[in-house]
C-alpha cells in the first residue's frame, strides 16, 4: 500500500542521481529495504538518524525512513523525496507521523514493494524525458519496413540521440543482419523471456550488441518466436527511460506482445509501396493498429502505379503522410547499413523525420 501526501516544498537535490539514504534502527526492516534496495541495483546509505555531515540529509534523492525513526527525524530540515515505510496495517497513527516529518509517502511493506522497488530504481538511473518510441509497419510483405527502421535508428544515433533499435517482427530474419552484425556480442530477445517487473535501463543498454553507434535488440537464429507480453512491457520500458529515441520494427499482425509494444509508441510509420494491391493490403493493416495506435501515419514508398501518388496512397487509407521514402540503390546488400550515408535519399529522408518530430515537440 503507497499514499501520497500532498507537499509542494522543493530541494536542490531533486532530480539528481545518488544513493537512497535509510534511516532505521529496526534490523528487520533494514535487512528488508537493503533487500530492495538491491533488486533496484542501487546501494543505500544507512543512519539511525538524520546524518551528520553536511548537506548529506538535503543531497540524497531519496529517504526511506523506518517507522521506528519517526519521532526522532522532527526536528530535521524538511524536504522532497521523503517515504515513511512501516509493516503494521492497523497503525493509523504513521499518517500522523508522515505528516510530522514531511514525508510525501506512506508505505507498508510487504504490499508496496513493488512501488518502491521502481522508485529506488529511478533514484538509481535518474528519470529523465521518456524517448521518442516510432514504430514501422510494412503495409504488405517486402514494403521495406525494416529498411527504414534501420535507417531512422542509424540516422538518430549519426545526430548523436541515445538510439536503441528493436526487433519485434520474429518472422524478419533479425535486424542485426541487415545492419551486418548478427556475429556481435550481446543478448538477443530470447535472453529477455523471463523478464518480469521492471528492466533497469543502463543495464539492457550495456547487455545489447552496439552496431552503428546504436543499440540493437533483435533475435538469435534459434527457435524461440514469441516473447511473453510482460517481458515485452519491462523491455520497452527500460528502453524509454533512457531518453533519446527508440525505433521498433513491427510485425503486420497483432498479439499480446504486439500490444504492449503500440502501447509505447509514441507514433506508428505504415510503410506502403504505391501500388492498388499494396494499398489495398495496408488497409486492413491501417484498420488493426489505428484501433490500438492514436498516431499513424503512412510513409509511401515509389515507384508509383498509374494514377497513385503519395498524396493519393494517403487519402485512399485515410491517414496523415509523413512523406515519400525513396530508393536507395545498392541497399540491402551493398555493405552499410540503410541510412549509412548521410547526404543519400533514405538518410535525407530519415533526417528530415526527425526534424519534423522534433520540432513538433515529440523529439527526445
Amino acid at each position: 500500500m503507497a499514499g501520497a501526501i500532498a507537499d509542494d516544498r522543493t530541494s536542490a537535490a531533486e532530480g539528481r542521481q545518488g544513493r537512497p539514504l535509510i534511516v532505521t534502527e529496526d534490523m528487520e526492516l533494514l535487512d528488508d529495504l537493503l533487500r530492495l534496495c538491491a533488486a533496484a541495483g542501487a546501494r543505500a546509505e544507512v543512519h539511525h538518524g538524520v546524518p551528520e555531515g553536511r548537506g548529506r540529509w538535503e543531497a540524497a534523492p531519496l529517504v526511506l525512513v523506518g517507522d521506528d525513526a519517526a519521532r526522532r527525524l522532527r526536528g530535521a530540515v524538511r524536504r522532497r523525496g521523503v517515504v515513511l515505510v512501516g509493516k503494521d496495517q492497523d497503525d493509523s497513527g504513521i499518517w500522523q507521523r508522515a505528516v510530522e516529518i514531511g514525508a510525501d509517502h506512506v508505505l507498508m511493506l510487504p504490499d508496496g514493494e513493488q512501488w518502491l522497488v521502481d522508485r529506488i530504481a529511478d533514484v538509481a538511473e535518474g528519470v529523465g524525458r521518456p524517448a521518442l518510441t516510432v514504430g514501422v509497419i510494412g503495409g504488405r510483405g517486402g514494403a521495406g519496413a525494416s529498411t527504414l527502421a534501420c535507417a531512422l535508428a542509424v540516422t538518430s544515433a549519426r545526430q548523436g540521440r541515445r538510439t536503441l533499435l528493436v526487433d519485434a517482427d520474429p518472422l524478419g530474419g533479425g535486424l542485426d543482419v541487415l545492419l551486418g552484425g548478427e556475429s556481435a556480442e550481446g543478448l538477443r530477445w530470447p535472453a529477455f523471456a523471463a523478464s518480469r517487473g521492471r528492466v533497469g535501463g543502463g543495464a539492457l543498454e550495456e547487455s545489447l550488441p552496439e552496431l552503428h553507434s546504436l543499440r540493437v535488440l533483435s533475435w538469435d537464429r534459434g527457435d524461440t518466436v514469441a516473447i511473453p507480453p510482460q517481458a515485452v512491457r519491462a523491455v520497452l520500458a527500460a528502453g524509454r527511460r533512457r531518453s533519446g529515441a527508440v525505433v521498433v520494427d513491427l510485425p503486420r499482425r497483432i498479439d499480446d506482445g504486439v500490444a504492449e509494444a503500440l502501447a509505447q509508441l509514441d507514433l506508428g510509420l505504415l510503410v506502403v509501396p504505391a501500388e492498388l494491391r499494396a494499398v489495398a493490403a495496408a488497409s486492413r493493416v491501417a484498420s488493426a493498429f489505428g484501433m490500438v495506435l492514436r498516431d499513424l501515419r503512412v510513409a509511401v514508398r515509389g515507384p508509383y502505379a498509374p494514377g497513385l501518388d503519395d498524396h493519393e496512397v494517403a487519402r485512399l487509407l485515410g491517414l496523415p503522410l509523413a512523406g515519400e521514402v525513396p530508393v536507395e540503390p545498392g541497399l540491402p546488400d551493398g555493405g552499410r547499413p540503410p541510412g549509412g550515408i548521410p547526404r543519400g535519399p533514405l538518410g535525407r529522408f530519415c533526417e528530415g523525420f526527425w526534424e519534423r518530430v522534433s520540432a513538433g515537440g515529440e523529439g527526445g
